[in-house]
């Protein structure tokens, strides 16, 4: 089990620490629903330092992203950021990453912590254009700072100009005294915010800068449980729940970043083309509870005759809808937005209704 450099201040914290892709991190500090409120209407500050960094240099690195990524890679400007999909050579999805580009030859991607040695060694197989490849992710330290307040609370410890950083862009300055920090504004609560990559020993001292500088507007810790409900109240996936090595991006609703340009010629990009034109037999739903009751990972879903037409892939108690939502795959003629479907707890079979995400 590996630490994140941030464990001595979780611990002092009191965080209820937990196993997660190998890592002890986290899960809560002050409870899931009081942190959860506090990232909606304030801020929350995340380690999540388990993450994967690869960087990807040379002048051939575009090339090898092109190849294994499904969009565009040259459409990135220096400074910006895109959210991405590997595939796996059977329609699958690898895993889903962002990549930015540092420089005109240097990317650095961000891969999911459970998927670091898999995707490592995908990166590699797939490397037959000599791309320098560097998997930075034992040297690297990632903090998420999100919420309405999120600007202001960050703005007190960087003199960098963060209304300048548009979304899905980032810039590298100097945070609490440390420098060669990448401030990027991206995240994965809807709450916007911001993630801030550093070296390790840089982590510690950006953690309580942000800690003492938020504490005013009521910043609170944030762990990973509220990080799940927070991230499905936008209907955002979850590797390993809602998409993994099975599932299509198209199935998986993920066909705006799949990319069928002139010149890109990706992994599965022909599979890929076939289904966006002729259509998949399955698609990933949004759904709330109208019954009482809280969907649960594969749980099944059914139709009025009680036939199973799906499975639950994630699901939770909404803090701000006060109900049941959930998401899962289900057939595509089920798939219409008001469509009523029933979740399967405990025999009873609970009517719930697919709706377009995300939920808030």
């Amino acid at each position: 089990m590996k630490n994140t450099s941030l464990v001595k201040q979780h611990l002092a914290l009191k965080a209820k620490m937990v196993p997660f892709a190998g890592y002890n991190m986290p899960l809560e500090y002050s409870g899931v629903i009081k942190e959860h409120m506090a990232v909606r209407d304030s801020a929350g500050i995340f380690d999540v330092s388990h993450m994967g960094e690869f960087w990807v240099k040379g002048k051939n690195a575009i090339k090898l992203l092109q190849k294994i990524t499904t969009n565009d890679v040259s459409k990135l400007s220096v400074g910006q950021a895109q959210y991405s999909i590997l595939t796996n050579g059977k329609g699958g999805i690898v895993d889903d990453l962002i990549i930015y580009r540092y420089e005109d030859d240097k990317y650095m991607t961000v891969v999911n912590a459970a998927n670091i040695e898999k995707d490592w060694e995908w990166f590699n197989s797939k490397n037959t254009y000599n791309a320098e490849l560097e998997n930075a992710s034992d040297s690297m330290s990632l903090i998420a700072l999100q919420g309405p307040k999120a600007k202001s609370i960050l703005q007190q410890i960087t003199d960098v100009d963060l209304d300048a950083i548009q979304s899905f862009h980032f810039t590298t300055n100097i945070v609490a005294g440390e420098k060669e920090v990448i401030i990027s504004n991206t995240g994965y609560t809807g709450a916007g915010g911001y993630e801030i990559y550093c070296y390790n020993e840089s982590a510690g001292k950006i953690w309580d800068a942000l800690i003492k500088a938020g504490e005013p507007d009521g910043l609170l810790p944030t762990g990973l449980a509220a990080r799940d409900t927070l991230r499905l109240e936008m209907g955002y996936s979850l590797y390993g729940n809602d998409i993994d090595d099975s599932t299509s991006p198209i199935e998986a609703g993920l066909g705006w970043v799949v990319k069928f340009v002139a010149g890109k010629d990706f992994i599965d990009r022909p599979l890929l083309e076939k289904q966006k034109k002729d259509g998949v037999l399955r698609k990933l739903v949004g759904f709330e509870m109208i019954g009482r009751g809280i969907p649960r990972h594969d749980y099944e879903l059914v139709n009025k005759s009680d036939e199973i037409i799906g499975k639950v892939t994630s699901g939770t108690m909404s803090p701000i809808l006060q109900k049941g939502i959930g998401m899962g795959y289900i057939k595509s003629e089920y798939a219409k937005v008001g469509e009523k479907i029933f979740v399967k707890i405990r025999n009873k079979a609970i009517e719930a209704s697919v709706i377009k995400m995300p939920f808030i």
